[in-house]
């Protein structure tokens, strides 16, 4: 019988390198989504293809790391994932079809994993929680293709809602939804793609990681969730590099509830003002934007928009603006704009909301 399976990409809307200092964050999930068919059979292997590698890859079901590198080791890691958890995998033929951007920072990866480990699950007669799901797609990213991401991207690829936004506590990984439909109001929120590739060049994204874990320790705590209500106090006796680094950890947490209280209160000035300061500390404290990515969000704000960040893990990829309808003209043409006249590469404007999580396909 054939399974087909769904899940989408997301973005932050704040919270950035949160996740793996167990802090906070609020994503909402993507309209755009990865889509699984799967025929299950009784061979030891899949046989996985896509419309953008007719060749395709073959995963053995006992695939170690190592064995398959590419695209298709995401694949591998779940099958490896699933296996190393003590949950039988079937053997089959698997197409991939996706429309969500590759490179741009929308959680491609993980709507890649999702929707892989959805039909293999499915396939299988196996039912796990949502938040195990995740667990199990975040080994396969971690664990086996090597990439050091957090947990966000996975819980909100499997528990994204229409019209709202996922509180996420790393620490407890409990995830609380929250009202979020700008739409409804006579607001926008518009993703801008800046074509520039979302990339942890140098292992920057490590870097990063291990500069959060080195200014927990110097403050003698597990994570720099712990040092939460005393920190900002401490950070001079850090190196002065990790204590801006954990400066923005422990600011981006409380802009996280901060906009929670704003949204509940449907006070969505508020909201932008915390998205442009948010911006702000990740291009001057935690180092993660770049000057096609600063003038994003700049001329947005510029033009019009309640506020304007980057989303995503940095360096390249996408800005989220919150934009009234009467300045969406505006913003829409001045931001391709200022980017034709400096010489960056034109963005790619759409106007986004909050779509449901993965699942099967009817």
């Amino acid at each position: 019988m054939t399974v087909r399976f769904e899940a989408p990409g997301r973005i932050n809307l704040i919270g950035e390198h949160t996740d793996y200092n167990l802090g906070y964050a609020l994503p909402i999930a993507l309209p755009e989504r990865t889509t699984v068919t799967f025929d299950p059979d009784d061979s030891d292997a899949l046989r996985v293809g896509s419309a953008g590698e007719p060749d395709g890859v073959t995963v053995p079901l006992d695939t170690g790391t190592g064995d398959v590198a590419g695209w298709g080791a995401y694949v591998a890691g779940v099958v490896w994932a699933l296996r190393q958890a003590g949950h039988p995998v079937r053997g089959g033929r698997m197409r991939i079809d996706s429309d969500v951007t590759m490179g741009s920072g929308l959680a491609s990866s993980a709507a890649l994993e999702c929707a892989v480990l959805g039909a293999l699950l499915a396939a299988s007669g196996t039912e796990l929680d949502r938040t195990e799901q995740a667990r199990i797609a975040r080994h396969a990213e971690n664990d086996y293709v090597g990439a050091p991401t957090g947990l966000m991207d996975q819980l909100a690829s499997l528990h994204g809602a229409a019209r709202q936004a996922l509180l996420i506590d790393f620490r407890s990984l409990d995830v609380q939804p929250v009202g979020f439909d700008p739409d409804a109001v006579g607001m926008a929120l518009l993703l801008i793609d800046s074509r520039a590739p979302h990339r942890h060049a140098g292992g920057e994204y490590a870097a990063r990681r291990r500069s959060c874990e080195r200014a927990a320790a110097a403050l003698g705590v597990t994570s720099l969730r712990e040092a939460q209500d005393v920190g900002l106090e401490r950070l001079g006796e850090l190196d002065p590099t990790d204590a801006r680094r954990a400066r923005h950890i422990l600011t981006e947490n409380a802009r996280v509830l901060d906009v929670v209280v704003a949204l509940e209160a449907g006070d969505l000035k508020t909201v932008g003002e915390i998205f442009t300061a948010s911006h702000a500390s990740m291009r001057d404290d935690f180092e993660i934007t770049t000057p096609q990515i600063d003038m994003i969000a700049q001329t947005a704000v510029d033009a019009g928009a309640l506020g304007a960040r980057m989303t995503g893990g940095g360096f390249g990829g996408c800005v989220i603006a919150l934009v009234p309808e009467d300045a969406l003209r505006a913003v829409s043409t001045a931001v391709p704009g200022a980017l034709r006249a400096a010489g960056f590469n034109e963005p790619t404007l759409v106007r986004t909301s909050a779509a449901a999580g993965a699942g099967p396909v009817a």
